[in-house]
């Protein structure tokens, strides 16, 4: 058992970026195509990636780097815990370690860009984080385990339980991705007023290793997404790749439709259909329980 877990964590350590990078170089290419652009290679993530590698790495002070190298390996740790099949709880408890470790990453560098952008990743957090732990409680209440290994041999897949938890954690994906409207913290889009935000001082191979991570994060988020039609039955994985198409072609629709908003409209928006959506769903199940 131990020795399956081992590997299953290992693929995700080496396919994950790969897959991530793909995924990074299609989100490019589907914004382009809906912008009617040719767009760059699907692979062109992996070229930005290798020049960044090979550029000049020019930091603030030490612990900056400290704080993107631990961001990375917690985010690694995270994804390889949840494919091994690992408890839930921890899985997102290490997810929050590694944001923490890449706000103080910016904190650091003293920038006036980089600690704006650190404040709103801080308010990004406390929309996103309460649906994480909302999701983990609903995978428990509709299958009585934190353990992903046990959550995908039920007879019944999460989806049919908790689809209002579904919804929440698909709408703050919205965030976690990085896409507009509520890319406040790193600014993905250059007509936005904060250059690059939370890694406007991360430059070389610093840089390099937080996109990296953020394949790892994508890789991750989506798996989540997956989890809820897995079960015991085969077709079920099936089932679970269409779901993560759809969802992150949803995700990319969505940032190419709307433009940024404010932290308030985004802590407003997203609290209310955290409420609506999986805390509707939360009441119901304790009554049918």
């Amino acid at each position: 058992m131990y020795k399956w877990m081992i590997i299953k964590a290992l693929l995700y350590i080496l396919l994950a970026p790969v897959i991530g990078g793909l995924m990074s170089g299609l989100d490019r290419v589907f914004s382009a195509r809906m912008q009617g652009r040719q767009g760059p290679p699907v692979v062109q993530p992996f070229f930005d990636v290798n020049k960044l590698l090979h550029k000049q790495t020019t930091v603030v002070n030490s612990i900056q780097v400290l704080f993107v190298t631990v961001y990375l390996i917690f985010t690694i740790f995270t994804g390889a815990l949840f494919f091994a099949g690992g408890d839930m709880l921890l899985v997102f408890f290490a997810l929050s370690m590694s944001e923490v470790m890449l706000v103080l990453a910016a904190f650091s560098t003293n920038g006036p860009y980089s600690i704006m952008g650190a404040q709103r990743e801080l308010l990004q957090m406390m929309c996103y984080e309460p649906m994480t732990l909302l999701v983990a409680i609903g995978f428990y209440y509709a299958n009585g385990s934190f353990m992903v290994d046990e959550l995908i041999t039920k007879p019944v897949p999460a989806i049919v339980q908790i689809p209002g938890f579904f919804i929440g954690f698909v709408f703050i994906l919205i965030i976690k991705l990085r896409k507009s409207p509520f890319d406040l913290s790193t600014s993905h889009h250059m007509h936005q007023e904060m250059v690059k935000g939370l890694t406007t001082d991360l430059s070389g191979s610093n840089l390099a290793l937080v996109e990296i991570a953020e394949w790892y994060d994508t890789v991750l988020m989506l798996g989540i997404v997956g989890l809820f039609f897995i079960n015991n039955n085969p077709i079920s994985r099936l089932w679970a790749i269409i779901a993560i198409a759809v969802v992150f072609f949803l995700e990319t629709l969505i940032d190419n439709l709307f433009p940024r908003v404010k932290y308030k409209t985004m802590l407003i928006v997203t609290w209310s259909v955290i409420l609506v959506f999986a805390g509707t769903n939360l009441l119901i199940l304790n009554v049918l329980k």
